[in-house]
């Protein structure tokens, strides 16, 4: 995983160091959830997502947190690889947004998809301190 950085993210991010801790909690956050998806670790990524989570997958597909640990327990998702650039994290109380760039390697229903980068725009929420994704949107980069 590699990380680059802008003047305006680090600006965003400067403003008060109790939002860089939350920042850097929640980019923390989101790659340990990648991993967990790329090793197929289902229990440990079910605590990283919240129980109402919904992805909308880069070919309009919309998956329940069920639906979508279900597919990557089974191997019907199968990330080979996962790399995210810098994550871009907007903190609004108990809530977060969040925004990458990634490079994708996926085995979608036994095919392989080709390696593509990919924007992510994912939501994040804090409850009972515990900040899990929400929403999460993939859109690929041609």
């Amino acid at each position: 995983m590699t990380g680059e950085s802008t003047k305006a993210q680090d600006e965003q991010t400067a403003e008060s160091p109790a939002v860089t801790t939350v920042a850097e909690q929640i980019r923390e956050v989101e790659r340990t959830r990648l991993r967990t998806l790329v090793e197929g670790d289902v229990t440990a990524a079910s605590d990283l997502h919240a129980p109402d989570f919904q992805l909308v997958t880069p070919i309009g597909m919309v998956l329940s947190k069920v639906d979508y640990l279900t597919a990557v327990a089974t191997g019907h998702i199968d990330y080979v690889s996962w790399e995210p650039a810098f994550i871009d994290v907007r903190v609004h109380g108990k809530s977060a947004a969040i925004r990458y760039k990634a490079t994708l390697e996926v085995v979608f229903g036994g095919s392989a998809v080709p390696r593509a980068t990919y924007w992510h725009t994912d939501t994040y929420e804090n409850a009972d301190g515990r900040w899990r994704a929400v929403w999460s949107q993939a859109t690929e980069i041609r």
